[in-house]
Protein backbone atom coordinates (compact mmCIF):
# COMPACT_ATOMS: atom_id res chain seq x y z
CA UNK A 1 0.00 0.00 0.00
CA UNK A 2 2.80 2.28 0.79
CA UNK A 3 3.64 2.24 -3.57
CA UNK A 4 0.24 3.23 -3.85
CA UNK A 5 0.25 5.73 -1.31
CA UNK A 6 3.09 7.96 -2.69
CA UNK A 7 1.77 7.48 -5.92
CA UNK A 8 -1.29 9.41 -4.59
CA UNK A 9 0.65 11.71 -3.18
CA UNK A 10 3.00 12.81 -6.09
CA UNK A 11 0.21 12.25 -9.00
CA UNK A 12 -2.15 14.72 -6.63
CA UNK A 13 1.56 17.61 -6.32
CA UNK A 14 2.01 16.90 -9.79
CA UNK A 15 -1.68 18.28 -10.91
CA UNK A 16 -1.66 20.56 -9.05
CA UNK A 17 1.83 22.41 -10.38
CA UNK A 18 1.15 21.74 -13.97
CA UNK A 19 -2.75 22.90 -14.26
CA UNK A 20 -3.35 25.06 -11.67
CA UNK A 21 0.26 26.62 -12.80
CA UNK A 22 -1.13 27.55 -16.22
CA UNK A 23 -4.57 28.40 -14.14
CA UNK A 24 -2.11 30.83 -12.54
CA UNK A 25 -0.35 31.75 -15.56
CA UNK A 26 -3.68 32.55 -17.56
CA UNK A 27 -6.17 34.11 -15.12
CA UNK A 28 -3.41 35.22 -12.20
CA UNK A 29 -0.80 37.02 -14.39
CA UNK A 30 -3.38 37.62 -17.93
CA UNK A 31 -0.83 35.46 -20.00
CA UNK A 32 -4.47 34.97 -22.03
CA UNK A 33 -3.70 38.29 -23.91
CA UNK A 34 -7.00 39.33 -23.61
CA UNK A 35 -9.64 36.53 -24.46
CA UNK A 36 -10.83 35.40 -21.58
CA UNK A 37 -11.80 32.07 -23.83
CA UNK A 38 -8.60 31.29 -25.09
CA UNK A 39 -7.04 31.38 -21.72
CA UNK A 40 -10.82 29.04 -20.32
CA UNK A 41 -9.37 26.50 -23.26
CA UNK A 42 -5.81 26.64 -21.97
CA UNK A 43 -6.42 26.01 -18.76
CA UNK A 44 -8.93 23.18 -19.57
CA UNK A 45 -6.44 21.37 -21.53
CA UNK A 46 -3.78 21.91 -19.07
CA UNK A 47 -6.13 19.71 -16.63
CA UNK A 48 -7.13 16.89 -19.11
CA UNK A 49 -3.79 16.55 -20.50
CA UNK A 50 -1.98 16.39 -17.28
CA UNK A 51 -4.60 14.13 -15.79
CA UNK A 52 -4.89 11.86 -18.95
CA UNK A 53 -1.10 10.92 -18.78
CA UNK A 54 -0.72 10.58 -15.34
CA UNK A 55 -3.47 8.18 -15.84
CA UNK A 56 -1.31 6.32 -18.14
CA UNK A 57 1.87 6.13 -15.75
CA UNK A 58 0.00 5.74 -12.30
CA UNK A 59 -2.80 4.26 -12.87
CA UNK A 60 -1.35 0.55 -12.82
CA UNK A 61 0.58 1.41 -9.30
CA UNK A 62 -2.81 3.11 -7.48
CA UNK A 63 -5.70 3.78 -10.27
CA UNK A 64 -4.52 7.32 -10.51
CA UNK A 65 -7.70 8.94 -8.18
CA UNK A 66 -4.88 12.11 -7.29
CA UNK A 67 -8.41 13.34 -5.81
CA UNK A 68 -10.41 12.38 -3.19
CA UNK A 69 -13.29 13.03 -4.55
CA UNK A 70 -12.45 10.20 -7.24
CA UNK A 71 -11.54 7.75 -4.06
CA UNK A 72 -14.95 8.50 -2.40
CA UNK A 73 -16.40 7.18 -5.38
CA UNK A 74 -14.88 4.05 -5.77
CA UNK A 75 -15.05 3.39 -1.86
CA UNK A 76 -18.83 3.91 -2.19
CA UNK A 77 -18.83 1.54 -5.22
CA UNK A 78 -17.33 -1.08 -3.40
CA UNK A 79 -14.02 -1.20 -4.80
CA UNK A 80 -11.67 -0.11 -1.83
CA UNK A 81 -11.85 -0.38 1.85
CA UNK A 82 -12.63 2.38 4.10
CA UNK A 83 -8.71 2.27 5.62
CA UNK A 84 -7.85 2.21 1.88
CA UNK A 85 -9.58 5.10 0.78
CA UNK A 86 -8.42 6.52 4.27
CA UNK A 87 -4.42 6.50 2.95
CA UNK A 88 -5.34 7.81 0.12
CA UNK A 89 -6.96 10.95 0.73
CA UNK A 90 -4.46 11.97 3.02
CA UNK A 91 -1.72 11.11 0.69
CA UNK A 92 -3.87 13.22 -1.53
CA UNK A 93 -4.32 16.04 0.65
CA UNK A 94 -0.24 16.25 1.35
CA UNK A 95 0.11 15.87 -2.50
CA UNK A 96 -1.81 18.64 -2.94
CA UNK A 97 -0.78 20.94 -0.80
CA UNK A 98 2.92 20.26 -1.50
CA UNK A 99 2.26 20.98 -5.44
CA UNK A 100 0.89 24.31 -4.61
CA UNK A 101 3.72 25.21 -2.46
CA UNK A 102 6.35 24.24 -4.66
CA UNK A 103 4.21 26.06 -7.51
CA UNK A 104 4.09 28.92 -5.32
CA UNK A 105 8.08 29.07 -4.38
CA UNK A 106 8.38 28.78 -8.37
CA UNK A 107 6.04 32.22 -8.97
CA UNK A 108 7.04 34.00 -6.28
CA UNK A 109 10.66 34.62 -7.36
CA UNK A 110 8.95 36.71 -10.03
CA UNK A 111 8.93 40.48 -8.99
CA UNK A 112 5.48 40.78 -10.71
CA UNK A 113 3.59 38.01 -8.54
CA UNK A 114 1.37 38.79 -5.30
CA UNK A 115 0.30 36.72 -3.51
CA UNK A 116 -3.10 38.39 -2.74
CA UNK A 117 -3.66 39.99 -6.16
CA UNK A 118 -2.13 37.16 -8.60
CA UNK A 119 -3.49 34.21 -6.83
CA UNK A 120 -2.66 30.63 -6.99
CA UNK A 121 -5.64 29.26 -8.85
CA UNK A 122 -8.05 29.15 -6.22
CA UNK A 123 -11.86 29.01 -6.82
CA UNK A 124 -14.88 30.93 -5.43
CA UNK A 125 -17.87 32.62 -5.91
CA UNK A 126 -19.09 35.62 -5.59
CA UNK A 127 -17.55 39.26 -7.38
CA UNK A 128 -14.04 37.99 -6.16
CA UNK A 129 -14.21 34.45 -7.18
CA UNK A 130 -16.65 33.74 -9.86
CA UNK A 131 -16.22 35.17 -13.30
CA UNK A 132 -19.87 35.62 -13.40
CA UNK A 133 -20.41 36.29 -10.12
CA UNK A 134 -22.15 33.34 -9.38
CA UNK A 135 -24.18 32.35 -5.71
CA UNK A 136 -23.37 30.19 -3.29
CA UNK A 137 -25.87 28.27 -3.88
CA UNK A 138 -25.50 28.17 -7.49
CA UNK A 139 -21.39 27.42 -6.98
CA UNK A 140 -22.43 24.40 -4.93
CA UNK A 141 -25.11 22.69 -7.27
CA UNK A 142 -22.46 23.55 -9.98
CA UNK A 143 -19.14 21.48 -7.97
CA UNK A 144 -21.73 18.57 -7.51
CA UNK A 145 -23.17 18.15 -10.89
CA UNK A 146 -20.13 18.87 -12.18
CA UNK A 147 -18.27 16.05 -10.04
CA UNK A 148 -21.16 13.87 -10.82
CA UNK A 149 -20.21 13.55 -13.87
CA UNK A 150 -16.66 13.52 -13.65
CA UNK A 151 -16.68 10.62 -11.12
CA UNK A 152 -20.02 8.34 -12.64
CA UNK A 153 -17.56 8.39 -15.81
CA UNK A 154 -14.31 7.09 -13.99
CA UNK A 155 -16.27 4.86 -12.74
CA UNK A 156 -17.95 3.44 -15.73
CA UNK A 157 -14.82 3.71 -18.05
CA UNK A 158 -12.49 1.97 -15.15
CA UNK A 159 -15.56 -0.86 -14.75
CA UNK A 160 -14.39 -4.68 -15.36
CA UNK A 161 -16.81 -4.63 -18.75
CA UNK A 162 -14.62 -1.00 -19.78
CA UNK A 163 -11.12 -0.55 -22.13
CA UNK A 164 -8.54 -0.03 -20.41
CA UNK A 165 -6.31 1.37 -23.52
CA UNK A 166 -9.16 4.26 -23.78
CA UNK A 167 -9.65 4.67 -20.25
CA UNK A 168 -7.74 7.42 -19.59
CA UNK A 169 -8.49 9.52 -22.62
CA UNK A 170 -11.86 9.21 -21.45
CA UNK A 171 -11.22 10.33 -18.25
CA UNK A 172 -8.67 13.47 -19.30
CA UNK A 173 -11.09 14.59 -21.88
CA UNK A 174 -14.11 14.48 -19.30
CA UNK A 175 -11.90 16.73 -17.08
CA UNK A 176 -11.30 19.41 -20.26
CA UNK A 177 -15.26 19.52 -20.50
CA UNK A 178 -16.16 19.90 -16.88
CA UNK A 179 -13.49 22.31 -17.04
CA UNK A 180 -14.75 24.44 -20.02
CA UNK A 181 -18.38 25.05 -18.56
CA UNK A 182 -16.88 25.34 -14.61
CA UNK A 183 -13.88 27.84 -14.89
CA UNK A 184 -16.39 30.88 -15.58
CA UNK A 185 -18.67 29.11 -13.22
CA UNK A 186 -16.63 28.86 -9.85
CA UNK A 187 -12.95 28.54 -11.49
CA UNK A 188 -13.63 24.03 -11.23
CA UNK A 189 -12.91 22.40 -8.04
CA UNK A 190 -14.03 18.80 -8.68
CA UNK A 191 -11.15 17.96 -6.56
CA UNK A 192 -11.06 18.71 -3.02
CA UNK A 193 -7.08 18.28 -2.40
CA UNK A 194 -6.56 20.79 -5.57
CA UNK A 195 -8.56 23.31 -3.91
CA UNK A 196 -7.49 23.73 -0.29
CA UNK A 197 -3.79 23.10 -1.50
CA UNK A 198 -3.59 27.04 -3.11
CA UNK A 199 -6.55 28.14 -0.59
CA UNK A 200 -4.04 27.39 2.15
CA UNK A 201 -1.13 29.73 0.53
CA UNK A 202 -3.33 32.66 -0.72
CA UNK A 203 -5.81 32.71 2.22
CA UNK A 204 -8.48 35.46 2.70
CA UNK A 205 -11.75 35.19 0.76
CA UNK A 206 -10.10 31.87 -1.36
CA UNK A 207 -9.41 29.58 2.24
CA UNK A 208 -13.35 31.07 3.89
CA UNK A 209 -14.96 29.87 0.72
CA UNK A 210 -12.65 26.43 0.73
CA UNK A 211 -15.12 24.65 2.31
CA UNK A 212 -17.57 24.60 -0.53
CA UNK A 213 -15.01 22.80 -2.80
CA UNK A 214 -14.43 20.40 -0.28
CA UNK A 215 -17.49 19.22 0.31
CA UNK A 216 -19.56 20.14 -2.53
CA UNK A 217 -17.51 17.42 -4.74
CA UNK A 218 -18.07 14.65 -2.16
CA UNK A 219 -21.42 14.86 -2.37
CA UNK A 220 -20.93 14.91 -5.99
CA UNK A 221 -19.07 11.63 -5.81
CA UNK A 222 -21.72 9.90 -3.33
CA UNK A 223 -24.49 10.76 -6.39
CA UNK A 224 -21.74 8.85 -9.01
CA UNK A 225 -21.70 6.34 -6.87
CA UNK A 226 -25.06 5.48 -6.22
CA UNK A 227 -26.19 6.25 -9.74
CA UNK A 228 -22.99 3.80 -10.90
CA UNK A 229 -24.23 0.68 -8.52
CA UNK A 230 -27.31 0.92 -10.07
CA UNK A 231 -26.55 0.90 -13.40
CA UNK A 232 -23.44 -1.47 -12.69
CA UNK A 233 -24.09 -2.84 -9.40
CA UNK A 234 -21.80 -2.85 -6.66
CA UNK A 235 -18.35 -4.78 -6.57
CA UNK A 236 -16.94 -6.13 -3.61
CA UNK A 237 -13.02 -6.10 -3.55
CA UNK A 238 -10.49 -9.41 -3.28
CA UNK A 239 -7.38 -10.25 -2.66
CA UNK A 240 -6.77 -10.89 -6.02
CA UNK A 241 -8.30 -7.54 -7.62
CA UNK A 242 -6.46 -5.27 -9.53
CA UNK A 243 -4.94 -1.32 -7.73
CA UNK A 244 -8.53 0.50 -6.91
CA UNK A 245 -10.27 1.81 -10.65
CA UNK A 246 -7.37 0.23 -12.49
CA UNK A 247 -8.97 -0.66 -15.69
CA UNK A 248 -8.28 -3.86 -16.00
Amino acid sequence: MAKKFVAELLGTAVLVYFAVGVATLMFGFGAFGGSFAAGVVTTALAFGLTLMALAFSLGPISGCHVNPAVTMGVWLSGRMTIKEAGGYWVSQFVGGILGALALWATLSSSPIYNRHLTGLGTDGWGPTGSHIDIGVAGAFVAEVVLTALFVFVILAVTHRSGNAVTAPVAIGLTLTVVHLIGIPITGTSVNPARSLGPALIVGGTALHQVWLFILAPLVGAALAAGAHVGFYGRHAPGPSDPPPSDPR
